[in-house]
């Protein structure tokens, strides 16, 4: 399985570093922003084909699939392009940063019949994973969600500390990942969705701080709050609350309510979320079917997020 990696920046080394893992994978192209630094990481990783022009790179005949680790307002559009070239694609989260691109690479993915999967990491990691497993086997079930994702991010820098070309997004990015497991983890539609947020940043131009409520159709909620201006924990901090357990998920790891570790042994073949994700990618391809996180089976959570988004620009209206 030949990929191709676009995006040289923290969350490009994390898929560079989890394919690494993969056997029968070979990245053998990788496209950035600018020359330099994009050659330096192919030289890191051993990539022999380095390059800014993302549709050079799609018409490589050495390219099987492509994995979007680019700004945010490129997603759609350049996922489309790797369906039209013919190449499977992942998209890291957000799928794209409107209601109506979202649904245009879900409408691609099914003309093509290409693999077209969104990066929803939450899906994979093991804590999260062992949770879904006690649903399924019918010992848990969500009553509501209580989830915190907090950064401190004033200035326009990435996770590596690294100054970013785009401008990151509470609702289009942040809070994908936890309306998508929301839904995921209840299996049920959300029937209705508020949001309020903060002032925007007078720079950056985005809301730093915002506060989000769902409810399902069976009666389930949601309670985010999502922060930027946070000068403390850093990260996104779930918990569960059922109608036999309470589970706390920090990323890969996993408490009950109080606070004693769940063992997680067995659940995964990796601690690693984003290499868990990747896995699932390449497996999906080799084996013909649709991948967890498909392009389809994260669609309602855009869906969420586009009426979210609306409601914000009717409360622009009022102000």
């Amino acid at each position: 399985m030949r990929i191709a990696l676009a995006g040289g920046g923290a969350f490009g080394e994390k898929h560079l570093d989890g394919l690494k893992k993969i056997d029968g994978v070979e990245v053998t192209a990788l496209v950035g922003r600018r020359q330099e630094p994009t050659q330096a990481m192919a030289d890191k990783y051993g990539v022999g084909f380095a390059t800014t022009d993302y549709e050079a790179m799609l018409e490589r005949d050495d390219v099987d699939a492509v994995i979007l680790c680019t700004p945010t307002q490129m997603h759609a559009d350049q996922a489309i392009k790797a369906m039209d070239a013919g190449k499977h694609v992942e998209v890291e989260i957000p799928l794209a940063d409107s209601w109506a691109d979202a649904e245009a690479v879900a409408k691609k993915q099914q003309e093509t019949g290409l693999v077209c999967m969104a990066g929803h990491t939450r899906r994979f990691n093991p804590s999260h994973q062992y949770v879904k497993q006690q649903i399924e086997a019918g010992k848990f079930n969500v009553l509501a969600m209580d989830v915190e994702t907090f950064f401190f991010r004033r200035t326009n820098m990435n996770a590596k500390g690294e100054p970013r070309s785009w401008t990151d997004h509470l609702l289009w990015h942040h809070s994908a990942h936890t309306i998508d497991i929301f839904q995921y983890m209840t299996g049920s539609k959300v029937k209705t969705a508020n949001v309020i947020q903060g002032p925007k940043h007078p720079e950056l131009g985005i809301a730093m701080d915002m506060s989000i409520q769902l409810k399902t159709e069976n009666e389930q909620i949601l309670t985010l709050a999502l922060s930027f201006n946070n000068d403390g924990p850093l990260g996104t901090f779930f918990r569960y609350i059922g109608d036999t357990a309470t589970y706390i998920a920090r990323y890969d790891d996993l408490v009950t309510g109080k606070e004693e570790p769940v063992d997680l042994t067995g659940v995964a073949v990796s601690n690693n979320g984003i290499e868990l994700q990747d896995r699932e990618f390449i497996a999906a391809i080799r084996e013909g079917r649709e991948p967890n996180s498909s392009v389809h089976g994260v669609i309602e959570c855009y869906r969420t997020i586009g009426q979210l988004a609306a409601s914000l620009e009717e409360q622009d209206g009022w102000s």
